[in-house]
């Protein structure tokens, strides 16, 4: 059986030239890059390249890019270590309803510590409004904090005109940019960013390679303590196959982006209007134009998203019914609730999420499967009634 994968929000498969540029770096050439011999200065040579890598990328310079090891550390690094350095002038952040996990969680790590934080609400298509954000900052604010693409339903945020009023308001702005980067244009001058996450394994590099682009400037304390490694602000062995892998996975990924994403889009959309078109009371979730190129966001009514993620593993198709950080919860995704959907459609959520490597004929055959799965589970369900309205 030839499997189709379609879970690329949760990871995406490592490019081959990314891999044969990482082979040399885990096997002959594997100095350590803080050691002052040949072997270690060839190692901190290849490190500083892929920094100028991820800094072309970004638009800005290679002193702002540090290395980690995730993009939770990333998010991490940047909400603490902000947080931490900035808490003289006050101790409140603005985030949202919709983040990651890698965010939420660790802004209620902070508020154990006394921090105050005010997550500002989406709309039913999981968009923020800037001026939500403008209202939510006080005298005490120190950071807002707001993904540019949400990992679940794929909606972009207006992240430049969050950036504007951020600025304007004296107030560091980080964004975890981990679902964007590879996927869409970055600018950290345009969006005028302090802080931006990212990781490789999202646009086929490596997993346990990270970046995050700190502004020049912007005091940060440090997360982990030990090293002097990455300039005495990320103590640790650098991760070199994982770094040299990230570096040139997000020059591939940034090489005619613009033509990609339509690529992608065009695959997408097919996706999108096949479902639509073919089984009767189901929902797009997300934001229908501002919206990630690759991804699909359903809730199937009647039908439990676990269920159906069973029925296509089976069918030889890999999907997600959110996001991966959280597939071992029976909980509902926070992301559905916050844009108004009930626990129980909320729980037949079904994410598909496409790369470069997607084809027409695979989005054919999901679009042939899917419907034969969910009419197969329907027909289980003492709750589905055929003559009931498509809409919901």
């Amino acid at each position: 059986m030839n499997r189709i994968y379609l879970d690329n929000a949760a990871t995406t498969q490592l490019d081959e030239v990314v891999l044969e540029q990482m082979l040399p770096w885990l096997r002959e050439r594997y100095g350590n890059a803080s050691s002052v011999y040949q072997t270690g200065r060839e190692a901190r040579k290849a490190v500083e390249e892929a920094r100028r890598q991820v800094a072309r990328a970004l638009n800005c310079t290679a002193s702002e890019v540090f290395f980690t090891g995730s993009g939770t550390e990333s998010d991490n690094w940047a909400i603490k270590g902000a947080a931490w350095a900035h808490q003289d002038k006050g101790r409140h952040i603005v985030s949202t309803a919709i983040e990651h996990h890698a965010v939420l969680h660790t802004l209620q790590a902070l508020e154990k510590q006394g921090f105050s934080v005010t997550y500002v609400p989406v709309n039913e298509f999981g968009r923020i409004s800037p001026e939500d954000i403008r209202a939510a900052v006080r005298d005490d604010t120190i950071l807002v904090s707001v993904m540019a693409a949400n990992n679940e339903i794929g909606t972009l945020q207006p992240i430049a005109q969050i950036g504007q009023i951020a600025k304007a308001q004296g107030v560091l702005f980080h964004t975890d940019a981990v679902q964007a980067v590879g996927a869409v244009p970055v600018d950290v001058e345009n969006w005028q960013v302090d802080l931006l996450s990212l990781s490789a394994h999202k646009f086929h590099g490596p997993k346990g390679a990270g970046a995050l682009y700190v502004r020049k400037g912007v005091r940060l304390e440090p997360l982990l303590h030990g090293g002097a490694q990455e300039r005495n602000r990320r103590a640790g062995t650098e991760n070199l196959p994982g770094i040299v892998g990230l570096g040139k996975a997000i020059e591939l990924a940034c090489e005619d982006i613009e033509g990609k994403a339509q690529a992608v889009t065009e695959l997408r959309d097919m996706l999108i209007a096949g479902i639509l078109a073919d089984i009767p009371q189901v929902r797009l979730n997300g934001d229908p134009v501002h919206r990630l190129p690759n991804n699909v966001n359903i809730s199937v009514r009647f039908v439990e998203g676990e269920a159906l993620l069973l029925r296509l593993d089976l069918a030889g198709i890999a999907a997600s019914s959110g996001s991966a950080c959280t597939s071992g919860s029976l909980d509902p995704s926070h992301v559905l609730l916050a844009i108004g959907l009930p626990h129980e459609i909320a729980h037949g959520s079904l994410r598909l999420s496409l790369s470069k490597k997607t084809t027409r004929e695979e989005v054919e055959e999901v679009l042939r499967v899917l419907g034969e799965v969910v009419r197969k589970l329907r027909e289980m369900s003492p709750l589905y009634d055929e003559g009931e309205a498509d809409v919901f």
